[in-house]
């Protein structure tokens, strides 16, 4: 009997520390995503100069 209550406490530790690290990958990713997203916002809304953007390629008349 005290076997079988060794494995259950460390059963329910394990399940434990497995759902606190699954918690911390969530909370990091969700922090990355939010400043991937804040970036293209950036980049999006603030240009670095005043000038229009050039066209990427030439005219070919």
């Amino acid at each position: 009997m005290y076997e079988y209550e060794l494995h259950q406490i460390r059963s329910a530790e394990l399940r434990r520390r497995a759902a606190d690290e699954r918690l911390a990958r969530e909370a990091v990713q969700g922090r990355r995503a939010a400043r991937r997203d804040e970036a293209l916002r950036a980049a999006e809304e603030d240009p670095h100069t005043d000038r229009p953007r050039r066209p990427r390629f030439a005219r070919a008349w």
